[in-house]
């Protein structure tokens, strides 16, 4: 399971799928700044997990965004640049996935 920010999920799922590997996608909101995030479920053999956490490096990127001081926690009037985006991966081993 992979949980990206929308922006970065266009170049993702089209990285993914030239490769061959299929994915479930859920939308979701998530962080402290309450940004749309895309959750997403790939099942693959344990052999191809370092091929995905590969892709999501290349197409998931971390950058940095100015917000009100008030959204990330502090007392000041000007705006606090914050980084956003990246990718957090959940790398789960299943007993058994089929495909019907």
């Amino acid at each position: 399971m992979k949980v990206v920010q929308d922006k970065d999920w266009p170049r993702l799922q089209a990285a993914l799928t030239r490769q061959g590997f299929r994915v479930t996608k859920l939308s979701s909101t998530g962080g402290f700044l309450r940004q749309g995030n895309t959750t997403l479920f790939v099942g693959t053999e344990d052999s191809r997990v370092d091929s995905i956490i590969e892709i999501v490096r290349e197409t998931c990127r971390s950058r940095e965004q100015y917000v009100d001081a008030s959204v990330s926690g502090q007392d000041a009037d000007m705006p606090v640049k914050v980084v956003i985006g990246g990718a957090t991966l959940f790398v789960v081993a299943l007993e058994r996935m089929e495909r019907i």
